[in-house]
């Protein structure tokens, strides 16, 4: 058993938060239908990059395990349709500017008239409500408009974006939480309800530590590149090999690392022996660093620090962190064969419970590849009808 077995998920959303979020409940069990437009379905499907047969790389990181059926929704008879299709679902996911579903009889209170135990997750730019409410929005405005890329890149550069969409990965997070979340509340009350998700508010909540200190200095944190503002060391720095290595730590990692980098006067200064004397003194420690790791090869010098006790990490490169032994021995990649590109490899989901061990990744699914069978299982469509709803582009 998964944990969301016999649990139904009817995804309206689109691109990547919404799709990532669903994706997350699917590979937890839930039965996920897709529901995509006639004709080009998701957007996602066409980004770059393609694979030798056409099929988006992108589209497969984030729709895995899903059904697929295709609907026109500005039709009333599609409408009709996905309404039938919410009376058998617990979760409805959707991305759509404020209203536009209200619009079109799919709201959350038209649905939930008829399914009172439906858990209804609106994921917008700027939420249900709010003077932004109307705005459309992508992942690299809201890291601006939220802050988060003013604090990103080195203090002589321009603020960069995350080196991963950020805004709609975390965001993905949250639809997920807001589900269950619903679940659970629903198990008490018998009750659904409508959850009001902002991927601007999820931001502005990233900003936890950079908020804490506006609050208790009332300044703006400037951007550190890899440097921590409030800790030192805590930062990259280059190695003889030209590679990088990441170190942090508390005040008892700083003499081991002293000894290792052979920095005997910055050890015993008694100045330097908590973190607050070297934040005050934190050019003449980075200085000192810099010097001491520009002297050892990125590997050797990882491995030694890690012997004495001192968290240390590589700079790796995305392949590097593939191939990496623990990310092969913890299972992070799996494979799944598809229909039209053959064996592909994917990334699994982290999630480990009591021995819970998911499976390897489903594919995702083509095109409206399930409509005819969702509709008849659901609704209870015949052949016939479903070939008329085919030839007059409901379907």
């Amino acid at each position: 058993m998964r944990p969301l077995d016999g649990i139904r998920v009817l995804d309206f959303s689109r691109v990547l938060a919404g799709p990532m979020a669903t994706q997350i409940l699917a590979e937890l069990g839930a039965d996920v239908i897709k529901i995509e437009r006639p004709g080009g379905g998701d957007e996602s499907r066409r980004f770059e990059p393609r694979l030798p047969g056409g099929e988006s790389a992108y589209f497969f990181a984030f729709n895995r395990g899903k059904r697929s059926i295709t609907l026109d929704l500005a039709t009333p008879r599609g409408q009709e349709i996905a309404r039938g299709l919410a009376r058998h679902a617990d979760i409805v996911v959707e991305n759509f500017l404020p209203g536009s579903m209200d619009k079109r009889g799919l709201g959350y209170e038209a649905l939930a008239e008829e399914n009172p135990g439906l858990v209804y997750v609106s994921a917008t730019g700027f939420g249900q409500t709010g003077p932004y409410a109307d705005r459309k929005g992508y992942d690299t405005v809201f890291q601006a408009l939220s802050g988060v890329m003013a604090l990103t890149g080195h203090p002589d550069t321009p603020p960069a974006k995350a080196g991963v969409p950020i805004a709609d990965l975390t965001s993905g997070l949250w639809i997920v939480i807001s589900a269950l979340a619903g679940l659970a509340g629903r198990a008490t009350s018998g009750h659904g309800g409508h959850a009001d998700l902002a991927m601007m508010d999820v931001q502005v909540s990233l900003l936890a530590v950079a908020a804490a200190r506006l609050f208790a200095l009332d300044e703006d944190p400037p951007r550190t590149g890899t440097a921590h503002p409030g800790r030192v060391p805590s930062a990259a720095f280059e190695c003889a090999d030209g590679r990088y290595l990441h170190i942090s730590g508390s005040d008892h990692h700083w003499r081991p690392l002293c000894e290792v980098l052979a920095l005997d006067e910055l050890a015993d200064d008694p100045e330097l022996a908590t973190n607050a004397g070297r934040v005050a003194q934190r050019e003449r420690v980075t200085a000192a660093l810099t010097g001491a790791f520009a002297e050892w090869p990125r590997d050797g010098l990882a491995n030694a620090l890690r012997a004495a006790g001192v968290p240390a990490g590589e700079v790796n490169s995305v392949r590097e962190t593939l191939a990496d032994r623990n990310t092969i021995e913890r299972r992070m990649v799996g494979h799944f064969d598809h229909p039209g590109e053959g064996r592909f490899p994917a990334l699994r989901t982290p999630l480990r419970i009591d021995g819970y061990d998911p499976p390897e990744p489903a594919a995702p699914p083509l095109l409206g590849s399930d409509t005819d069978a969702v509709l008849t299982e659901l609704l209870g469509l015949g052949e016939a009808e479903i070939s008329r709803l085919r030839d007059e582009g409901t379907i």
